[in-house]
């Protein structure tokens, strides 16, 4: 019995001596050190990329710190979290998914009154494979229909092979009809795709095409997009279009799948047919290349802002800029170099800052995250996930897609959730500046992907277009557990994004189609404080499994308190109609309308001034808003 025991405290104590810290200092690391003491620290996030983290251990950035690009979220176990946090004195590092371009020789005047980032140059390094051959896959959702199979036809005396789709519907969106191509090995961080296209209907193939890792988390790789404008227009006639991939030199070596999105591109009834003929690597002066589309012209930290537009001749006002995809370059007008009229350039790239796609039982303190033009943290299938103490501002903006009907749609979240998702907690954090939503979960397709004991509480927000948003399309799906409580939200629709959103939509609660069902979804004790449209929006009646009590409203008079626009009904109530909302929805129980006070909101402290509306609550009691 003495050796069992003897034997068991060996073991537990060898168990916990492998949970590790982890440090990374921006000015004084070194990537080839071990990272495991601050003189031993690495410097990059490519070197954080490269480790794969064990249950319990902890990755600290040195406050003070400033890093560049994005970082994949490991996991840890249940009751051992992974840690990504702080160490030292100063203020949250900083994380941040952008490029700075604040030298004047960053600018040429390529006409008068347009200034472009520098071009660069390209030359092919090697041929990496031929995949004129290779077998590929599809994938049909949502109301998509169609077949996909591999042809033969005789040209020049030769057979070649092709596969082809043939489209009853495409779909809506992109991800309804999927084909997945053949792993890819050894690619470099610059390469072409050479592919040949035709339809039997011609039409704009406007969404870019994809290398996609080939294991999990299943994320993007890189994103490719045609060497040339014109060579999106798809004729009856064969055409071969060489797509351009840049990505981060860290993530060179991974397995990779080819993939392209053709929902809501297709003709109905048409056949589409491609032959992908090989890839190739490049070599190009990487350093002045903007490898992805930028979601955020950031000038002076945000003192002004670009307003981004889809192509060179749109440039008409001054910080009118545009991201031209096939030269990697940003245009923007201005009645001098950028870089004279501006101390700080930063350009925010569409890619995620931390992606946490299929990462569980992780925490996030104490961090600064900021400058991306997708989401701030995002990803699907997600469980035990706690972000806490951090900053996200600036974020959003970038291209998620181009719709069926020739507009640009864009996209930006501080903190998603998308898909699966449960026993999630977002607790005492800042966001401000958001294209979408501050806060949000949300999934749609997947009768799996169910939304459950999901927490946001003690948050403070402003300047986002959505304060919180939430929909769930799959009515095979669940909703469950979902609270939304103490947090102050302020100033919805009044950031950099409204004006320039095909779909000015401020309002603190967005809640767009739920066909799932839904219990327990609470939104209690909470501030919202002015708006540019409305301060609650519904697109289908829900109520069953919503509750809305004890919150503290005030906005315009002029603006919209409550909206339920569904497809058959479009219910207004206006701020003077508060108790007949109340009477008439049977929602809000315990709220009220009156203007709250705070300490001092010129400088962002939202804190509610002792002894004003709200410090001891609506009508049932208590304080709201965050309490911090």
């Amino acid at each position: 019995m003495k050796l069992i025991l003897l034997y068991g405290i060996a073991l537990l104590q060898v168990c916990l001596a492998q949970a590790t810290t982890y440090y990374l200092d921006s000015e004084r690391g070194n990537d080839v050190a071990d990272g495991r003491s601050e003189a031993t620290a690495w410097k990059t996030l490519k070197q954080l990329n490269r480790v794969k983290f064990g249950a319990g251990d902890k990755v600290l950035f040195k406050r003070g710190g400033l890093w560049r690009g994005n970082f994949r979220a490991r996991s840890g176990e249940e009751g051992k979290p992974l840690l990504y946090s702080a160490y030292g004195e100063g203020p949250k590092p900083i994380i941040q998914n952008s490029v700075a371009r604040d030298r004047e020789s960053d600018w040429l005047e390529v006409s008068p009154g347009i200034w472009a980032t520098l071009p660069f140059h390209m030359e092919i390094r090697e041929q990496r494979d031929a995949l004129s051959d290779a077998n590929w896959g599809s994938s049909f959702q949502e109301k998509a229909k169609g077949t996909f199979r591999k042809l033969t036809e005789n040209g020049n005396g030769n057979a070649e092979s092709f596969w082809r789709v043939q489209s009853v519907f495409s779909g809506e969106r992109g991800h309804h009809l999927q084909l997945w191509g053949p792993v890819i090995t050894n690619l470099q961080d610059t390469f072409i795709v050479r592919i040949k296209m035709r339809s039997s209907k011609p039409f704009k193939y406007s969404l870019p095409l994809h290398v996609m890792l080939n294991h999990p988390p299943w994320t993007h790789y890189a994103e490719g997009s045609p060497m040339h404008a014109e060579d999106t227009n798809i004729s009856t006639e064969w055409k071969t279009i060489d797509y351009f991939f840049v990505t981060d030199p860290a993530r060179v070596g991974e397995a990779t799948t080819l993939h392209m999105n053709l929902g809501g591109q297709l003709p109905s009834d048409s056949a589409f047919d491609f032959q992908v003929l090989g890839v190739w690597n490049m070599r190009s002066t990487y350093a002045q290349l903007l490898r992805k589309d930028v979601g955020i012209l950031i000038l002076n930290h945000g003192e002004a802002w670009g307003i981004k537009k889809w192509k060179l001749e749109d440039l008409k006002k001054p910080l009118d800029y545009w991201y031209a995809p096939e030269e990697k370059r940003v245009f923007v007008r201005c009645d001098g170099n950028p870089a004279e009229k501006y101390k700080s350039i930063e350009l925010a790239f569409t890619q995620h800052i931390i992606e946490e796609g299929g990462s569980h039982d992780v925490i996030y303190d104490g961090l600064a995250i900021r400058y991306g033009g997708a989401h701030g943290i995002g990803g699907g299938n997600t469980k035990r996930i706690t972000i806490r103490n951090c900053d996200l501002y600036w974020i959003g903006g970038g291209l998620q897609y181009w719709h069926q009907k020739g507009f640009p749609v864009r996209f930006g979240n501080a903190i998603e959730f998308w898909g699966k998702a449960d026993g999630n907690l977002v607790e005492k954090n800042r966001v401000w500046q958001v294209y979408d939503a501050a806060l949000t979960n949300q999934t749609s397709g997947d009768p799996d992907a169910h939304e459950t004991n999901i927490i946001y509480r003690d948050n403070v927000i402003w300047q986002s277009e959505y304060s919180f948003e939430y929909w769930n399309h799959d009515p095979r799906s669940f909703t469950g557990n979902i609270l939304f409580e103490h947090n102050t939200c302020i100033d919805a629709g009044f950031g950099y994004a409204h004006t320039q959103r095909p779909d000015p939509n401020g309002a603190h609660l967005m809640f767009y189609d739920n066909s799932a069902p839904t219990t327990n979804f609470v939104v209690r004790n909470n501030i919202f404080y002015r708006t540019t449209n409305r301060s609650t929006r519904m697109f289908n009646d829900w109520r069953y499994g919503l509750t809305l009590q004890n919150n503290l409203y005030y906005i315009q008079a002029d603006q919209t308190l409550y909206q339920y626009h569904s497809k058959t009904n479009n219910i207004i109530y206006k701020p003077s109609e508060f108790a007949k909302y109340q009477k008439e929805m049977g929602m809000d129980h315990g709220s009220i309308f009156a203007e709250p006070q705070f300490v001092d909101a010129a400088n962002r402290d939202y804190r509610l001034r002792p002894g004003t509306v709200g410090t001891t609550g609506a009508t049932d009691g208590g304080p709201i808003g965050a309490r911090w």
